[in-house]
């Protein structure tokens, strides 16, 4: 199958809007909140990591597009704070469900804006060839920047920054 970039960022959007709606469909600290919210989290940190490091990293050496990829990455920041708030509240809670739905609104806002906007726009400055490209090295880096989600690994650096930042949420 030869996807270019743009449309294997949709793929995974869809798996991921689909997540966000069973989760939304639990109740409680339930095993299949934790199962589907743990593969969201690892999914889409390993998404962003792996769009950051392939399409934003090609969009940030275009001058046209520096300023959606910069934009994007510092979204990719936010949602991965929003993750860390989420680990360290109770599941079965209000508060889990309240930050659970503005995560979701974020997030959806989020794929929403690059599938509309940044996309187009990156698609305009990079060839075919390279859109292609980029896709095959999306799908080389994904599967370990999944792993590293599942160990933990950037949601540790960020609740670092948060902590040098004097902000313990």
């Amino acid at each position: 199958m030869a996807q270019d970039i743009f449309d294997r960022l949709k793929e995974d959007h869809e798996k991921h809007r689909a997540l966000i709606d069973q989760i939304k469909q639990t109740t409680g600290d339930s095993e299949d909140r934790r199962r589907l919210f743990t593969q969201f989290k690892n999914d889409a940190m390993g998404h962003a990591a792996a769009e950051e490091e392939t399409l934003y990293a090609s969009m940030l050496k275009k001058s046209e597009i520096r300023q959606d990829a910069n934009h994007s990455v510092s979204e990719h920041a936010d949602l991965g704070m929003m993750f860390v708030e989420l680990d360290e509240i109770d599941m079965g809670s209000s508060g889990w469900l309240n930050k659970f739905n503005h995560l979701a609104e974020e997030y959806i806002h989020h794929i929403d804006e690059e599938e509309e906007e940044k996309f187009p726009k990156a698609k305009e400055e990079l060839d075919a060839a390279k859109a292609k490209a980029l896709a095959d090295e999306f799908d080389k880096r994904k599967p370990e920047e999944v792993e590293r989600a599942s160990e933990g690994a950037d949601l540790e650096e960020i609740k670092h920054m948060i902590k040098e930042e004097g902000g313990d949420k």
